[in-house]
C-alpha cells in the first residue's frame, strides 16, 4: 500500500493493547482514519484488507536515544567490565578516527536494526566530529529518508576536551562558534514543523563535563529562538554527581536549570540519580526521561526512577542508548529489559507490560515533543508494528500482548510509516541484509585499525 485516498484495514489483530481498536485501524493515505471495535466493521468499505489475526498490533515503537556511530564499537575488549567515565575515555581515542563514511554505513545499520525491531521514529545523540567526520548529521537525514523512517535527529557538540579537564581527546572538540553556526544550518535544511513531520533537529550539547556553561546557555536560546528541543546526557552515574559538584558547585539538575534547560523543551537520557525534589521539580517542567535499561546495566549506573518521574509529570521514554553499552539497537528486547529491570525496582503489579508498552509509544513520543505519532488515535500518523507469535519462544504463551515482552520478541514481521510498508515478513523494503552487514564490518575494521596506526 502507498499513501493516496485509498483505505486499507488492518482487520482483527490477535491482540492490541488499545481496546477502541481491538478490530483493527483503517488507514488512508498516511494517517489512521478509524479505530475498528472487536467484532465491528469500518463505517466505509475499505479498498483492501490485511487480515491480522496472527499479528499483535502495536503503534509503531519511538526510540529517544542511541548513538547511531557506536555500532562500530561493540562488545570492543579494551572498553569491556568498566564504569562510565573509564569506558568513554578508552572509546574516545576510538572514535576520534570517524570519518563520513564509516558513519553513514553505522547510521544505516541501526536505523535498519531499529525498524526490525518494530520502531518507526529513530532518535540519535551525535556528537563527535573528527577532522575527517564532517557531515555526520546530513548523511543521517539521507540515510532516514531512504529507509522511510522518522528520524529525530540531534546536533550534538563537544567544546570542553582534555586539556581543559575534560574527557573527549581535543581532535573531537569544536569551537563553540562553530557548533552554533553548524546547529542553525541544520534546522533550517532539515528541521520539519508539520504533522507527520519525517525529519526534525534538537540541538544536544553531549554533556554538563563535556561543553562550557556558555554553549549550554547558548543552546537554550538557540533552541527558543527556532522553537526546536534540546536534548543531553544527565544524571547518569554518581561520578558524575560528583563532578558536578566539584567543577560547578551544585548538582547536574541544579546546573541544567541555571543554564536555562529546565522546560518542557527538554529530554534527559538516562536521568538515574535524582532525589525527591528533583523528581518534583522535572514533573513541574515536564521534561521528559529517555529511559536506557540496557546500557544502565551494562556499565553499573543504577535504576531510573521511572514510576516516581511518570507520577510527577514528566514523560518518560524508552531508549536503546548507543551500541557500544547496549550492543544492540533492538527497541523490542529493550521493552523486556524495561519489565524486568523495573520489577526489580519496584513490584510486579506496578510495572505492567501495558506501562512499558506505553514508554515506548506514548511516552517516547512526548519526550521528542510528537502528539502526532506513539498511538492508534483517529488522526495520527500510521505507524504501525505488527508482531507474529510463532516461534518456538511463543509456544503455550495465553496473553499475546504479555507474551511480547515476557517471551522476548525481538522482531517484528511487518511494519508501516506513514502508511508505507517498510518491513514485510521480517524484512526491511529495499535493504540487501548481507551487503549492509558486510559494509558495516568493513567500517568497524577500519576504525579498529586506525587504533593501531
Amino acid at each position: 500500500m502507498t499513501p493516496s485516498s485509498r483505505t486499507l484495514w488492518i482487520r482483527d489483530p490477535l491482540a492490541c493493547p488499545v481496546e477502541a481498536a481491538a478490530g483493527g485501524v483503517v488507514v488512508s493515505g498516511a494517517r489512521i482514519v478509524e479505530q475498528v471495535p472487536a467484532g465491528g466493521r469500518p463505517r466505509m468499505q475499505p479498498d483492501e484488507i490485511f487480515d491480522a489475526s496472527e499479528h499483535v498490533l502495536l503503534p509503531g515503537l519511538v526510540n529517544t536515544h542511541h548513538h547511531f556511530y557506536q555500532t562500530l564499537t561493540r562488545a570492543y575488549s579494551p572498553a569491556l567490565n568498566k564504569p562510565l567515565f573509564p569506558w568513554l575515555t578508552t572509546l574516545y581515542d576510538v572514535w576520534a578516527g570517524l570519518d563520513d563514511e564509516q558513519l553513514r554505513v553505522a547510521s544505516e545499520l541501526a536505523m535498519v536494526e531499529l525498524l526490525m525491531s518494530g520502531c518507526t521514529t529513530v532518535a540519535d545523540h551525535h556528537y563527535v566530529f573528527s577532522g575527517a567526520l564532517r557531515h555526520a548529521i546530513d548523511s543521517q537525514a539521507q540515510a532516514a529518508r531512504e529507509l522511510g523512517v522518522r528520524a529525530a535527529l540531534t546536533r550534538g557538540s563537544m567544546s570542553v576536551g582534555r586539556d581543559a579537564g575534560g574527557l573527549p581527546p581535543q581532535s573531537v572538540v569544536q569551537d563553540e562558534q562553530t557548533i552554533l553556526d553548524d546547529s542553525e544550518r541544520l534546522i533550517r535544511q532539515y528541521h520539519e514543523r508539520e504533522d507527520g513531520a519525517m525529519i526534525t533537529v534538537a540541538l544536544a550539547p553531549c554533556s554538563p563535563f563535556s561543553v562550557s556553561r556558555d554553549l549550554m546557555h547558548a543552546s537554550a536560546r538557540l533552541a527558543e529562538r527556532h522553537d526546536v528541543r534540546l536534548h543531553t546526557h544527565l544524571a547518569e552515574t554518581e561520578d558524575e554527581t560528583a563532578y558536578c559538584l566539584r567543577l560547578f558547585g551544585m548538582r547536574p539538575l541544579d546546573y541544567l536549570d541555571d543554564c536555562g534547560w529546565l522546560s518542557s523543551r527538554t529530554w534527559l537520557a538516562h536521568g538515574i540519580h535524582f532525589n525527591d525534589d528533583e523528581i518534583q521539580r522535572l514533573g513541574r517542567a515536564g521534561t521528559g526521561i529517555a529511559h536506557c535499561p540496557s546500557s544502565n546495566m551494562v556499565l553499573g549506573s543504577g535504576l531510573c526512577r521511572t514510576l516516581e518521574l511518570e507520577a510527577a509529570g514528566a514523560p518518560v521514554g524508552l531508549a536503546v542508548d548507543g551500541s557500544a553499552s547496549n550492543d544492540h539497537s533492538n527497541l523490542a528486547q529493550e521493552m523486556r529489559q524495561a519489565l524486568l529491570l523495573g520489577r526489580l525496582r519496584y513490584t510486579p503489579d506496578r510495572v505492567t507490560h501495558q506501562a512499558v508498552i506505553r514508554w515506548a509509544t506514548q511516552g517516547s513520543a512526548r519526550c521528542l515533543g510528537r502528539t502526532d505519532i506513539g498511538g492508534l488515535e483517529a488522526g495520527q500518523q500510521a505507524d504501525l508494528a505488527l508482531f507474529r507469535l510463532d516461534g518456538l519462544r511463543f509456544s503455550g504463551a495465553e496473553n499475546p500482548l504479555a507474551a511480547l515482552l515476557l517471551c522476548g520478541a525481538d522482531r517484528a514481521d511487518r511494519v508501516m510509516v506513514a502508511g508505507r510498508w517498510r518491513v514485510r515478513d521480517g524484512l526491511p523494503d529495499g535493504v540487501d541484509l548481507d551487503a549492509l552487514r558486510g559494509r558495516h564490518e568493513t567500517a568497524a575494521r577500519r576504525l579498529r585499525q586506525h587504533m593501531r596506526q
